[in-house]
Formats: structure tokens, C-alpha cells, sequence
């Protein structure tokens, strides 16, 4: 599968102060529904931000795409944040986010280009062995994308916000399903 979407993707350490404004923007805009942030506040986005960059097992990034903020990615480790005692974590395991900005001109395989970025930079890190996702179960749309870049759905979990798909995904099934070394 192909992202052929043009241009450079990067990510940076996202900044709980200088970012809060354009986090702001993009987790209470109506496409952000499952983000669950709807309602927050400038100072809620902040304090969520500033809890992430305080946390030793999570960490959260700006993605750039020819140097211009266009998402979210967060990691985790699955042992410590989101999931810890709903499933069996494996060495190697990284708990991952990503939120695609609102944009009012879409281009076309942009998402599924950005979620290949995520997981490239997950997988930059040698110790990654499985990318972990817990969506929503009723998030058709990102069960799609996780799939397109070589997710297993694995079980239904319950999460204290949510009924969750968790799904994984291995270096190989990446590759596999991408063609993208990593």
C-alpha cells in the first residue's frame, strides 16, 4: 500500500504551553469527537498537556508535514498508562494516538499517510516491537486506517470512558502491509 501523499513528515516534542492553542483548536473540533474533548477549555487542553509531558510513560508530539503542524501522536507504554490489567502487555510493546488536524481542503490518502508516519517513528525506536491501540469500538473510520497499516483487532476491552477495540500490530505486519521497511 502506498502513501503517496507529497512531502516531508516529521515530528517534534510537543510544547504544553506554546502548542496549547493549536491543540485546542484541533481536540474541540467536531472530527475530534472520539478524542473526548469536546468541551475543554484552553486551560483544560494546557493542564492535559502539561500531565503527558510530567509523565515518565507518556509523551506526546507534534507531527509536521513540510514543517507545518498537521497532528497529534502520542506513546505509551501500555504497562503504565491506558491499559494497565486489561490485557497481557509483551516486551516491546508502545501504546500509541494520533489526531489528523481539521482542515477544510482534504487531500486525499493524507490520513492513512500520516498514520504511517506515527508508526514508522514508533518503529524508529529499535525496543518497539508491537504498536498497541485501544479506539473506541464504534470508530469505524480509524478501525479502517489501523487495518490499511497492518492491525489486528484482538478483543473488545472496557475502558472506564469507553468500550475499546485493542488492536496490535508487529514490525512485520507493518511491513507487510505498507511496504515500508522498518
Amino acid at each position: 500500500m502506498s502513501t503517496a501523499v507529497p512531502g516531508a513528515f516529521t515530528v517534534r516534542p510537543l510544547d504544553p504551553l506554546a502548542d496549547a492553542e493549536l491543540l485546542h483548536r484541533w481536540v474541540t473540533h467536531p472530527k475530534a469527537a472520539f478524542w473526548m474533548m469536546q468541551d475543554a477549555k484552553l486551560e483544560d487542553v494546557e493542564r492535559e498537556y502539561m500531565r503527558i509531558a510530567a509523565h515518565e510513560h507518556h509523551h506526546a508530539f507534534i507531527g509536521l508535514h513540510d514543517g507545518e503542524p498537521v497532528f497529534l501522536m502520542e506513546s505509551y507504554d501500555p504497562r503504565y498508562v491506558e491499559l494497565p490489567g486489561l490485557y497481557e502487555p509483551e516486551p516491546g510493546d508502545v501504546g500509541m494516538h494520533f489526531l489528523v488536524a481539521p482542515t477544510d481542503t482534504p487531500v486525499r490518502g493524507f490520513t492513512l499517510a500520516v498514520i504511517t508516519a506515527v508508526m514508522r517513528e514508533l518503529f524508529a525506536d529499535p525496543a518497539a516491537r508491537r504498536v498497541v491501540v485501544e479506539p473506541d469500538v464504534s470508530n469505524t473510520a480509524v478501525h479502517r486506517l489501523n487495518e490499511a497499516v497492518g492491525f489486528v483487532a484482538a478483543d473488545k476491552i472496557v475502558k472506564p470512558e469507553k468500550e475499546a477495540l485493542l488492536s496490535f500490530c508487529t514490525r512485520a505486519q507493518f511491513a507487510a502491509a505498507t511496504g515500508v521497511a522498518v
